[in-house]
C-alpha cells in the first residue's frame, strides 16, 4: 500500500509543540477528527487506550500510535514532526520527534497492517528520517513519505 492512499499533505504537521504523549495524542485526535468526521475525544481515548496496552515508540525517535474505531469507514492518518522530542517509553529510551498516527475501522485487519507496514518501510530508513527531520515544509515531508 502506498502511503499517499491514507495521508494527504494537509495531514502533515511539521512543527507541533507537545510536552508529552497526551498532548501529542490531543493534537493528532483534533486533526484526525476533522478528516474522519468523528469526535476528537473518541479518537484520543482509542489512541490512549491502545498506548496503555504497550508503547508504540519504535525507537530512533519514531512512534506509530494506532487504534481501531467503530464507525470509521476507512483508514486515516496524520504525520507529526514535533518541535522537540518527548518521552514515549520507546524500547531504546530515545525521545520521539516523528509520529505517524493511524486510526482504522474496527474490522480492518489487513488494511490496518498494510498502513503500519507502509509507514514502517519509510521510517525504518535512517536516511529518509534524516530528510524528514531536515524538511522545511509539509510538502517536503509528504514527498519523502510518498516516494
Amino acid at each position: 500500500m502506498d502511503i499517499s492512499a491514507v495521508i494527504s499533505e494537509k495531514m502533515i504537521f511539521p512543527c507541533v509543540e507537545a510536552e508529552n504523549k497526551r498532548q501529542l495524542f490531543q493534537a493528532a485526535a483534533e486533526a484526525l477528527a476533522k478528516s474522519a468526521d468523528m469526535d476528537k475525544s473518541r479518537i484520543f481515548e482509542a489512541l490512549w487506550e491502545r498506548e496503555n496496552l504497550g508503547p508504540t515508540g519504535y525507537g530512533d525517535g519514531i512512534a506509530v500510535p494506532h487504534a481501531r474505531l467503530e464507525g470509521l469507514d476507512k483508514v486515516v492518518s496524520v504525520f507529526i514532526r514535533l518541535a522537540k522530542g518527548i518521552d514515549f517509553d520507546a524500547y531504546d529510551g530515545k525521545d520521539v520527534d516523528l509520529a505517524a498516527v493511524i486510526i482504522s475501522p474496527e474490522q480492518s485487519g489487513e488494511d490496518h497492517l498494510q498502513v503500519l507496514a507502509a509507514f514502517s518501510r519509510v521510517l525504518k530508513n535512517v536516511n529518509e528520517c534524516k530528510k524528514i527531520r531536515q524538511a522545511k515544509t509539509a510538502h517536503e515531508i509528504y514527498t519523502i513519505l510518498s516516494r
